[in-house]
């Protein structure tokens, strides 16, 4: 049964279907050769969808759309300008900071992208940077995005793992802040090397004025996640108040969008939307077929048969993940790869919450590394650069996540004040 399962989720992968109906197949034709009723499939998927948590992943998704194709991306990236664009390959630096800034916002690895390398592709090409690296640099900052909360996949883990949402998002802050790190100090690296010119001198005035246009933006943040923290409200709760908060900063205060503009987003958000709540409810019947043999088990058997040494087996775990991510979108790969590894994590000892930082970030990789690259091709479309330059460009800042990937695996002690 096992056999069938992978075969025909593989063989339908192989043919070029979309991820939730090669699911979808898979769960059926399980149902099929085991003689169980198909009225499992509806009932499942219904069950699957059916969950108030999930209410946050819709809101979160349109927040971001909406974010993102206002003023605020562009005001943010000015303000990080105006602190460090005036070092040699500075706008590399501010690239990174923008990222960082709008991972605080988005909950998306591509709204991210989009949002950063629109206003800054030209201003690079302009200023003689590589643009191949450049995008590569962007799409790597991209990762942030599902990292640094809000985090649609964390939301996503947290409700398939029956973990508290509010504590994977206090977790995400340190793995997040160290990716941007190590990607600024790569880019500083090139920079240097290759004598990039400096930015804009650093002016103090220049800080406060870019610093009062952007705090509409720099408030989304505080108002999101100081609602969490403080209790005020949940992580539902605070991805409808993003949404009000971003449409009265974009039709009030900065008055760049229209009603045109905002029906379009929302169109767009929803069949956006439609697709994950489809993978959601379908991956739903899969893991009750999962569960229903035991097959997560017999995986967790598998895996600690081959070696004894945790640490081994942690890479094991991981190497799975990030390899899955070079071929499935992060929350296809994180819909199933959950209940799969949850079994053998709890046998291991290791902490869900921890698991949770691992999985999410592993699978935000592979947001730039193909042939399933998301960032690289929203990268790609802003640059006008091909994936296959920018693939190449990408090497020397996925090293660099690899590395704080690594330290978040084998470091927890690093994030026992937050754990």
């Amino acid at each position: 049964m096992i056999s069938i399962l992978f075969g025909t989720f593989f063989v339908l992968l192989f043919l070029g279907l979309p991820i939730a109906v090669a699911i979808g197949l898979t769960a059926v034709v399980i149902l099929v050769t085991q003689d169980v009723s198909m009225l499992v499939l509806p009932q499942r998927m219904f069950a699957g969808a059916d969950s108030f948590p999930l209410v946050a992943v819709p809101f979160f998704i349109l927040a971001g759309d909406l974010l993102a194709q206002g003023k605020i991306s562009e005001k943010l990236v000015q303000f990080a300008d105006s602190i460090l664009g005036f070092l040699k390959g500075g706008l590399w630096v501010v690239a990174v900071l923008a990222s960082m800034f709008f991972a605080a916002i988005s909950g998306s690895g591509a709204a991210t992208t989009a949002a950063v390398g629109t206003p800054l592709i030209p201003e690079l090409r302009k200023k003689l940077y590589d643009v191949p690296s450049s995008a590569a640099l962007i799409a790597a900052g991209g990762c942030i995005g599902v990292v640094i909360p809000p985090s649609v996949p964390m939301i996503l883990y947290c409700v398939i793992a029956d973990q508290s949402v509010a504590k994977l998002f206090l977790n995400g802050f340190v793995p997040g802040v160290l990716m941007g790190l190590a990607l600024i100090a790569v880019g500083l690296y090139i920079a240097y090397k290759k004598n990039y010119a400096k930015g804009s001198p650093f002016s103090l005035k220049n800080v406060g004025k870019t610093f009062a246009d952007a705090i509409w933006g720099l408030l989304t943040p505080i108002i999101i996640l100081g609602g969490i923290f403080s209790g005020y409200f949940t992580p539902s709760e605070a991805a409808v108040i993003a949404v009000d908060w971003a449409l009265i900063v974009a039709v009030f205060v900065y008055r760049d969008m229209g009603w045109k503009d905002i029906f379009r987003i929302f169109a767009r958000s929803a069949i956006t939307m439609s697709v994950i709540m489809f993978i959601i409810a379908v991956s739903s019947a899969l893991s009750w077929i999962f569960a229903n043999w035991q097959i997560p088990k017999l995986i967790a058997e598998s895996i600690l048969a081959l070696s004894d040494n945790k640490l081994v087996l942690l890479l094991l775990v991981n190497c799975v993940i990030f390899v899955t991510g070079f071929f499935m979108e992060t929350a296809s790969a994180l819909i199933l790869l959950t209940p799969v590894f949850l079994p053998l994590i709890t046998q291991l000892g290791v902490d869900l919450i921890h698991f949770g930082l691992m999985i999410v970030l592993g699978l935000a990789i592979g947001m730039v590394t193909p042939p399933v690259a998301i960032n690289l091709y929203v990268a790609s479309t802003v640059s006008g650069v091909s994936i296959e330059k920018i693939s190449r460009s990408v090497i020397p800042f996925l090293t660099a996540l690899l590395l704080v990937y690594a330290a978040v695996v084998y470091l927890p002690l690093f994030f026992k004040i937050i754990l």
